[in-house]
């Protein structure tokens, strides 16, 4: 299986592909389709990148992921039970170069301009988990007429951006490979002392190469991705694991003092680890 870009799988001839995910782990490789994405995710939780930014998903999200933008799903590693997620794909073109320029849907062009970043939708979320619920069950045609009530609702909703940059370039397979390797290898080792020596090494090239390379491609350091991923790992032990001392929670993020923990979240969240426990209690 290729890692960029990504095939989803068409039944036949259909425009609108519905897809059921039940997996132990979503698919954690860092890939890219050229369907739009509107994903509905029923249970698990864990990390999302997409474009320059780290996302948390939650049980209950709403996701829209845009044409040919690489993203990576990260399961929660504590997780217990199974992740669900139901999607539904499809492109500007899958009903035909014209359909979405019809009369009758006057303003789907603000819908896929905020594709074009990734957005989690904010308000409405228990109408449209009520119209994904109902899609396993409905044939062809009321599955199309759901989607158009989906996007309906979805554009008189609030929505938030997944991501303010997007590298707009397709990546060959090698650079797809290249970049899943560093992804990977950051997720999972983010709690230990990470070098650019060490990153350039997994991306085999050298460090200079890869600094300018990573940049170019996220419109952020690597030690910024590295520090942004280990502020969301805090954030989310700080929630669920309350008996942890903000000091172990900054040495299971991977930082190595808690001055420059503190410093870092604040610049990230714009409050205290201490003041955003309590807030989020």
């Amino acid at each position: 299986m290729k890692v960029l870009p990504f095939k989803i799988p068409k039944p036949g001839k259909e425009a609108l592909v519905y897809q059921e995910d039940h997996e132990d782990r979503f698919y954690d490789k860092l890939h890219e389709h050229e369907e739009i994405q509107i994903s509905y995710i029923a249970k698990g939780s864990g990390s999302l990148i997409l474009g320059d930014t780290i996302n948390e998903y939650h049980e209950n999200d709403i996701l829209v992921i845009g044409e040919h933008i690489p993203h990576v799903f990260k399961s929660d590693d504590n997780a217990t039970d199974k992740s669900i997620m139901y999607t539904l794909f499809f492109t500007k073109n899958s009903f035909g170069k014209e359909f979405f320029k019809l009369t009758d849907l006057t303003g789907i062009d603000n819908f896929f301009n905020e594709a074009e970043y990734g957005m989690k939708i904010s308000s409405n979320s228990d109408e449209l988990i009520r119209k994904f619920s109902r899609l396993k069950n409905q044939n062809r045609i009321e599955r199309l007429a759901t989607f158009l009530q989906i996007l309906d609702r979805i554009q008189q909703s609030d929505k938030v951006p997944l991501s303010s940059f997007v590298y707009h370039k397709k990546y060959t397979e090698i650079e797809g490979k290249r970049m899943n390797d560093v992804y990977e290898y950051t997720l999972n080792h983010f709690q230990e002392n990470i070098t650019l020596d060490t990153i350039a090494e997994v991306a085999n090239m050298t460090k200079n190469a890869f600094c300018r390379y990573f940049k170019k491609r996220t419109n952020k350091t690597f030690l910024q991705f590295l520090i942004e991923l280990r502020i969301e790992h805090a954030c989310k032990l700080l929630y669920k694991e309350r008996e942890l001392s903000v000091s172990a929670v900054s040495e299971l993020c991977g930082f190595q003092n808690i001055a420059n923990f503190n410093r870092k979240f604040k610049e990230l969240k714009h409050t205290t680890p201490t003041r955003y426990r309590i807030n989020v209690a």
